[in-house]
């Protein structure tokens, strides 16, 4: 069962102003894997991250392609670390994307002037610490 922590929330919602931005790894169809740090990660809810992709680059374009994503948190000042894998739903419009936005960052946004993001909702389906999985669907 996925149930995302309030210690998980708490610190990747702060990750960005504490200098540990998350780490997205994604791969498009023919499986070149790719890395970017992304300030604007959060805790959605329970089962989910979410995340404003403003930069409409290789992570975008990826994700297109092959839904599965892997994000790193990792912070040495708090000693926490955990690893997400899951499957991404891009939202170019709607509820969903509005609420994402309101929940990004001021930081983030303010790289997005025209707020041309899209949101990016995972549905978290393990979680590992080191080499244990925590939690799974």
């Amino acid at each position: 069962m996925i149930s995302l922590t309030d210690e998980m929330q708490q610190a990747i919602d702060v990750a960005l102003a504490e200098g540990a931005p998350v780490i997205v790894a994604s791969a498009g169809q023919a499986g070149e894997p790719d890395m970017a740090f992304k300030g604007s990660v959060m805790v959605f809810d329970r089962e989910h991250l979410a995340f404003w992709e403003r930069s409409h680059g290789t992570t975008l374009q990826n994700l297109t392609e092959n839904p599965q994503v892997c994000l790193l948190y990792r912070n040495p000042a708090r000693q926490l670390a955990w690893k997400f894998f899951g499957a991404a739903e891009l939202h170019r419009e709607g509820d969903l994307r509005r609420q994402v936005m309101e929940r990004t960052v001021e930081a983030e946004l303010n790289r997005d002037p025209e707020r041309e993001g899209v949101a990016v909702l995972i549905r978290v389906d393990r979680v590992m610490r080191g080499r244990e999985v925590i939690m799974s669907r």
